[in-house]
């Protein structure tokens, strides 16, 4: 693909094409070596890459059928494709899942539409995902741009895009690898860092927009990290992530985050929110259909937080796009642009949330909030108001891996409190 689209690869894709037999081999276990050994994106896309040939005759069928295809033409993320396939067999194989490494590129490209990150507005703009899995938020954020200008840029832009624009971290090695890959193959040198975006110590490192979804992840599920820009002490990954992100935004600066469910009603959620609309605008929610992460995450409930840091929130904006929807399915009911067609409207087009909005009432989707009726539910943003007919109607109720899902989460809450009450007694010991 590389070679496709003139991004210089050395030993490129000819000489490999040109080798047989027991030279192919030497060459490509070579050609592995070599990348390992290179300074900066290379050789971090390649560490620890392991050739798996040992058959000269197989390795030529398989650089054969490669060579076949115009890769870059087809219509598909081809890298995408196969990775979410593996996914979802993790996914079914697996008793958790691997929802914490996929976000659907419906939902990310929705997200992106709204949240329009330019960095053609000003000279140091910068877009970051803490949690960037595989790269989806910032390879997302990068073909919005190029549809935008039509890939035309300024000569004294072009390198700056490129090389100082795109910042994410991960975990994990391996979904790291795979978003550099992304965003190489995409023309771009962005900066991945690979650690512990919570329990490790923050960067000096400042955003003026994040597209986030946290992991799910246990490591440090047990301890509260020990970070003196996190005001509220809690053991729930997912809201210390939403305390990390109003860190790392630079003030004007914008975020959406997808939060799961309890997030928004479990007793820290609460305290974290207070502050947090203290320093910044939350000015939109979104509440995600039922099944939005099927086939990768069964189940689980989840919202899209929508925030400006540096003004004091006023009034919140909700939109329900999970009561009386039918759930997504991965092959009757999938997951389309059109779950999000009347948010989008709704939301409008400046970024930051100020466009004109309208209360849809008691029987519509869209309601506002006003600060005093916030305080009044603790700061809590479980905010529902419309009927869901499907939860009454015997003949539509809910799979049971939704119901069990549903029952996780309300459990889920309960114990991350638990654990709380726990710390607070061993810390009066």
């Amino acid at each position: 693909m590389a070679d496709e689209k003139g991004i210089d690869v050395p030993p490129n894709w000819e000489s490999i094409k040109k080798c047989s037999g027991e030279d192919l081999t030497d060459h490509y276990l070579g050609v592995i070596r070599t990348l390992q050994k290179q300074t900066g994106l290379l050789g971090d896309i390649f560490t620890q890459a392991m050739p798996r040939f040992n058959n000269p005759v197989n390795l030529k069928k398989v650089i054969n059928i490669i060579d076949e295809v115009e890769w870059t033409a087809l219509d598909v993320d081809v890298k995408a494709e196969a990775f979410e396939g593996l996914l979802e067999r993790a996914a079914s194989e697996g008793k958790k899942g691997a929802g914490q490494y996929f976000t659907p590129r419906v939902l990310i490209k929705s997200i992106v539409r709204l949240m329009k990150p330019d960095p053609i507005v000003k000279s140091d703009f910068t877009i970051c995902d803490p949690a960037c899995g595989t790269g989806g938020f910032l390879v997302a954020a990068y073909q919005w741009l190029l549809e935008q200008t039509g890939g035309v840029f300024d000569r004294k832009e072009i390198k700056r895009i490129k090389t100082s624009t795109y910042y994410g971290q991960d975990l994990v090695s391996r979904p790291r690898r795979l978003a550099l890959m992304n965003l190489f193959l995409q023309g771009l040198e962005p900066k991945i860092y690979l650690g512990d975006a919570i329990y490790e110590p923050v960067t000096g490192l400042r955003f003026d927009c994040i597209l986030s979804n946290p992991p799910f992840g246990t490591k440090g599920a047990n301890q509260t990290p020990t970070r003196d820009d996190f005001t509220i002490e809690t053991s729930n990954k997912q809201l210390n992530f939403v305390q990390h992100i109003l860190t790392i935004l630079k003030p004007g600066g914008r975020a959406a985050m997808v939060l799961p469910d309890n997030c928004l009603f479990e007793d820290k959620a609460g305290e974290v929110f207070k502050i947090l609309m203290q320093d910044c605008n939350v000015h939109t929610v979104l509440r995600l259909p039922r099944g939005t992460f099927t086939p990768y995450s069964q189940g689980v409930k989840a919202n899209v937080i929508f925030l400006q840091k540096g003004l004091p929130t006023e009034k919140v904006w909700i939109f329900d796009a999970r009561s009386n929807v039918p759930g997504v399915t991965k092959k009757e009911r999938p997951l389309t642009p059109e779950h999000f067609a009347e948010f989008e409207r709704c939301y409008g087009d400046d970024p930051n949330g100020r466009s004109q909005r309208e209360d849809l009432g008691i029987e519509g989707r869209f309601r506002c909030f006003s600060l005093d009726e916030i305080k009044a539910r603790d700061y809590k943003l479980d905010i529902t108001w419309l009927k869901d007919e499907s939860l009454e109607d015997a003949e539509d109720l809910p799979s049971p891996d939704y119901l069990v899902s549903e029952a996780i989460t309300e459990l889920e809450a309960v114990v991350d409190d638990l654990k709380d009450i726990l710390e607070l007694m061993e810390i009066e010991e």
